[in-house]
């Protein structure tokens, strides 16, 4: 008799738990298919305590069963269905922002960053400079003239990565300037400038090291020298060349270490812990290695040097260190479109040789074919810079021509592009003009001779992809300058160009003038100069 009672409060129990689990999904059916306001990222409990509280709680009901009442009955039940029937966390996904998608691109690698076809050409037709506030002129050290053309200009390692953005401006009178060209307004003073005399003549390079405490600025005195920031002090004279040196270059891998190039044809390797001599305060160097006629054609036969038959040196226009490379240099020169690779890797001397004086260091490997006789030139033209990519264009090299093109060269082989930049308003013909890279390697700037007095802006993210740049697409002129624009170099967020007149101007993206700029130009054209593109 005693055995009905629980089989009648086990089918009792039985018809209030299909009850509830039903009346639970239709609860659950009808909430709105929206994210919870403040979601829940962890359990309240752990697993292993609920299912001992359910063991623990259905023993209860069992006993209940037995001979408890029907009420405490049914609030253990009630209890726990809505313990087992508690929702799993949702947690809403995550927003997208603008400052993630950049983040993204910036991190991803140059092989995806091309597969992508990400274009910036808006934001180089946004650059403008401030009439008021972005241009700084060059003072003569002459009492007979005002002002003196710069001839090379180069920013610092810290600026290129988001520091100070110090300009170091070299002129034609020999001096050498770093300028602050950081963002102001137009009624703020110019940030005090550092002034020094290296040179007597016209300084044609200016390189930062890698510490950003020296300078080495090349001239026409024949030499090259050493410029401490820090100290403010010139502090090494580096003698070797026969005529005028071009271009210099520091080790990136090692700071008492650099390179440099001259009209001589030769190029010099320095080394700063080499015994010196002292002069006048100066540590005056010769160098530890030289190339002589380093952009000569070994092919042809050496003819004998005569006062009436004295060839002409070929100049090295360019030095880089490429990456990836320790012993390597790689140099242009002003009469062709070839590059060259030299293993700087000091060679020992012959032993049956009774001269202790190394050999130069042999070339590698050179462009196999010249990229400046590919658009019908009856002979090849020179390569006037250098520039080295970086991010989506690292493992490509920029070469600006004397044919008013921007050759493609491509690491380690140095083989040429057969696609380049070129724009019909842009002239090239002189050995002044510059060229240089911006710090995320999608934009080239470059000087030019062209009687409008203008810059080029070019965007060369997809060089590296397998069908070239388009060359159809024109380039973005920055004009507002009078004279040939000769050197240009850029910092994080601008740029800064150097023209005849004696002036330096600084370019940065800003859309919300420029727009103000196209849409009133009468008015902007007294306080801004901004991009200019031109149709074709």
């Amino acid at each position: 008799m005693s055995l009905s009672a629980p089989n009648v409060s086990r089918v009792i129990l039985e018809d209030r738990l299909n009850l509830t689990a039903s009346t639970s999904r239709k609860q659950k059916s009808s909430l709105p298919n929206s994210l919870p306001k403040e979601p829940v990222t962890s359990r309240k409990r752990s697993a292993k305590k609920h299912s001992q509280e359910n063991k623990q709680k259905r023993a209860k009901t069992c006993e209940a069963a037995s001979g408890n009442s029907e009420d405490e009955t049914e609030e253990e039940d009630s209890a726990l269905f809505e313990e087992s029937d508690e929702d799993e966390p949702v947690v809403p996904a995550r927003r997208r922002t603008a400052f993630h998608i950049q983040s993204a691109f910036t991190s991803m690698s140059a092989h995806t960053y091309r597969r992508l076809n990400v274009t910036t050409r808006p934001i180089l037709e946004s650059f403008v400079s401030s009439l008021k506030a972005d241009i700084y002129s060059c003072q003569s050290i002459n009492a007979d003239s005002f002002l003196t053309p710069p001839y090379a200009c180069a920013y610092s390692h810290r600026a290129k990565s988001g520091g100070s953005p110090l300009l170091a401006v070299a002129t034609e009178e020999g001096t050498l300037q770093v300028i602050n060209t950081s963002k102001r307004k137009p009624w703020d003073p110019e940030p005090t400038r550092q002034i020094f005399q290296p040179h007597a003549d016209g300084v044609f390079d200016v390189k930062w090291d890698t510490t950003d405490t020296m300078i080495v600025t090349c001239s026409g005195d024949h030499s090259s020298r050493i410029t401490c920031v820090e100290k403010n002090v010139t502090t090494h004279v580096l003698h070797g060349h026969a005529s005028t040196v071009k271009t210099a270059a520091w080790d990136p891998r090692n700071n008492a270490l650099l390179a440099t190039g001259g009209r001589d044809g030769a190029i010099s390797l320095w080394d700063l812990r080499t015994s010196t001599t002292k002069s006048d305060d100066l540590y005056v160097l010769e160098p530890v290695i030289v190339i002589p006629g380093a952009h000569e054609d070994s092919t042809k036969p050496k003819v004998r040097k005569t006062k009436k038959n004295m060839p002409r040196p070929k100049t090295v226009t360019s030095l880089i260190y490429p990456e990836g490379e320790p012993y390597g240099l790689i140099s242009s020169g002003a009469f062709d479109g070839i590059l060259r690779f030299w293993d700087l890797r000091k060679p020992e001397t012959p032993r049956k040789s009774r001269s202790t004086k190394p050999k130069p260091p042999p070339v590698l490997y050179s462009t196999p074919i010249d990229p400046t006789t590919f658009h019908g030139s009856r002979r090849p033209r020179g390569i006037i810079s250098l520039a080295k990519g970086f991010g989506p264009t690292a493992g490509l090299i920029f070469g600006l021509g004397q044919d008013s093109r921007i050759h493609t060269y491509t690491l380690p082989t140095l083989a040429s592009q057969t696609v380049g930049y070129v724009d019909d308003a842009m002239q090239t013909a002189s050995f002044y003009a510059g060229l240089a890279i911006s710090p995320c390697g999608n934009w080239l700037a470059c000087g030019a001779s062209n009687p409008k007095s203008s810059s080029f802006l070019f965007e060369v993210s997809e060089a590296g992809r397998s069908c070239g740049p388009v060359e159809s697409e024109r380039a973005i002129e920055l004009p507002g300058q009078a004279g040939e624009i000769g050197a240009v170099d850029w910092a994080d967020g601008s740029l800064a160009t150097c023209a005849d007149d004696g002036t330096v101007h600084v370019w940065r993206p800003d859309v919300e003038v420029y727009r103000q700029c196209q849409e009133k130009p009468d008015e902007a054209k007294w306080d801004w100069s901004w991009s200019k593109q031109v149709v074709q």
